[in-house]
């Protein structure tokens, strides 16, 4: 008899043209977190014409639906929804001309620049199959659909709005993410995956004067600018080489002309660690860093340290990190990938650590085959190859959302097929 996914699997090339049609549709029509109404609709719409028990507005935008079919595990599938602030530059059939009004009351462009289009379609049409073949499967899928990921606040928006008493509780999560490899490639890794991030906001405190006499200013720029060559050292100094760590300065911001010495400056930072314990040192000695400064420069009052957000580090269960791999290898090949270590990241993770399950989260590939491998052959990936985020990101739709919505598969069967013992 032919392995579960086989059985399941065997429908894909029937919704396969539906499938693309529909990632195309979504492409072109990219909502920002927690403004992804057309889109959660749509999900909620189709999940019910499979039978799936559907909960809408969980949160803001979140979908959830659930399908039961006999005595086994409970495995939680995630994807997120939500597009970037991007002006898309593709010159796709189907690129996004959306804009929006941002909370400035200006026009802003929409973007599905990072994938999200990809994961929202390979999870709905996972949950077709399932609901297709379900004498090939036994147990309880959780398809959930979360909102506002980029912004760092979906998974929590989605637990505070009750998520955990609307769904069994889970026996494993996961979830996937297309990133910057060959379409066909499918890659997970056990512990760290993806790392923590923290984006600060630092207003340096001085005092004003005329350009011409600066004997009477507490210059506040001279003070940023010690401030950002000093952060660069917490890495290179206080960090040890084998530990990889990321302290970005992304925006300055002083002053209104050439003459003045304004009273205040602000920077803008973002932090990348790996685990708890370089995390709460890097945090602690950017503190301690422009802390120091403003004291050097005599500033009239301490640093004001803002957290804007914070994205948890993403560590696989080695267990489950496990059972996928030999599930993927098995499956794909030569296709299945130990992965890189990724500085990207994610809010995932918040979802079943609150509900108690591990996870395992895996990247699939998003990029034309041949052009990687000659982009790989001539040493250009990073020149020639549009990563998440950039308005030229444009995933070939095939083979990766074939991909995408086997790997779902093959990784739900790992349980609930018993693929996996």
């Amino acid at each position: 008899m032919s392995a579960p996914s086989d059985r399941i699997l065997a429908g894909l090339p029937g919704i396969r043209r539906a499938t693309e049609d529909f990632y195309k549709d979504l492409h072109a029509h990219p909502e920002l977190g927690n403004h992804e109404h057309r889109t959660a609709s749509r999900i909620a719409e189709l999940l019910r014409s499979a039978q799936y028990e559907v909960t809408e507005n969980i949160g803001t935008t979140g979908v959830v639906g659930v399908m039961a079919n006999g005595d086994g595990p409970t495995v939680l599938l995630r994807a997120d929804m939500d597009a970037l602030p991007v002006h898309e530059a593709t010159g796709l059939p189907y690129a996004s001309t959306a804009t929006v009004t941002g909370d400035d009351g200006q026009e802003q462009p929409v973007m599905h620049a990072c994938g999200h289009d990809v994961h929202v379609t390979c999870l709905l049409a996972f949950a077709q199959l399932m609901a297709d073949a379900k004498d090939a499967w036994q147990g309880t899928v959780i398809a959930l659909f979360q909102p506002s990921e980029e912004n760092g606040d979906g998974a929590d928006a989605m637990m505070d709005g009750g998520l955990a008493g609307l769904v069994p509780k889970p026996d494993v999560a996961l979830a996937q993410h297309v990133l910057v490899y060959p379409a066909g490639y499918v890659g997970v890794r056990q512990g760290s995956f993806l790392s923590a991030a923290d984006s600060l906001r630092v207003t340096l405190y001085g005092r004003g004067a005329h350009g011409s006499m600066p004997q009477a200013a507490v210059d506040p720029v001279v003070m940023a600018a010690m401030c950002v060559v000093r952060l660069q050292t917490i890495v290179s100094r206080e960090v040890a080489a084998t530990t990889p760590a990321v302290i970005t300065v992304g925006s300055i911001k002083a002053g209104t002309g050439p003459n003045i010495i304004p009273d205040s400056a602000v920077i803008e930072l973002n932090v990348r660690t790996y685990d708890d314990a370089t995390r709460k040192q890097v945090l602690d000695a950017i503190g301690r860093c422009v802390n120091a400064e403003a004291t050097a420069s005599n500033a009239p009052k301490a640093p004001l340290i803002e957290r804007l957000n914070a994205f948890p580090p993403t560590v696989n269960d080695a267990g489950v990190a496990d059972r996928l791999d030999k599930a993927f290898r098995a499956h794909f090949g030569d296709g299945a990938h130990t992965i890189d270590l990724q500085t990207a990241s994610e809010d995932f993770s918040r979802i079943p650590d609150t509900l108690g399950a591990p996870y395992a989260y895996w990247g699939i590939g998003g990029i034309e085959p041949d052009t990687y491998r000659k982009a790989s052959e001539q040493g250009t990936i990073a020149q020639d190859i549009p990563v998440n985020h950039s308005p030229f990101f444009a995933p070939v739709i095939q083979p990766t959302l074939d991909t995408g919505i086997t790997a779902l598969t093959v990784a739900a069967l790992a349980w609930l097929g018993n693929e996996g013992d």
